[in-house]
């Protein structure tokens, strides 16, 4: 059984992100469709607040 048509490739994220970095644009996230067109969000990240201490954190 085939996988079908690729519709995108690595090489094609790090080219957009690539070339928005040189831009100057800050990339808050990028997006890719089912078709494969590519869509980069310009902005600032989302401030996320901490959720506190790991349970994990302590465990050895």
């Amino acid at each position: 059984m085939s996988r079908g048509a690729q519709t995108f490739r690595q090489a094609d994220v790090t080219k957009a992100l690539k070339a928005a970095a040189a831009a100057g644009i800050t990339v808050q996230r990028f997006e890719i469709d089912r078709e494969g067109k590519l869509v980069v969000i310009a902005g600032q990240p989302a401030d996320v607040e901490p959720a506190g201490p790991n349970e994990w954190d302590s465990v050895r």
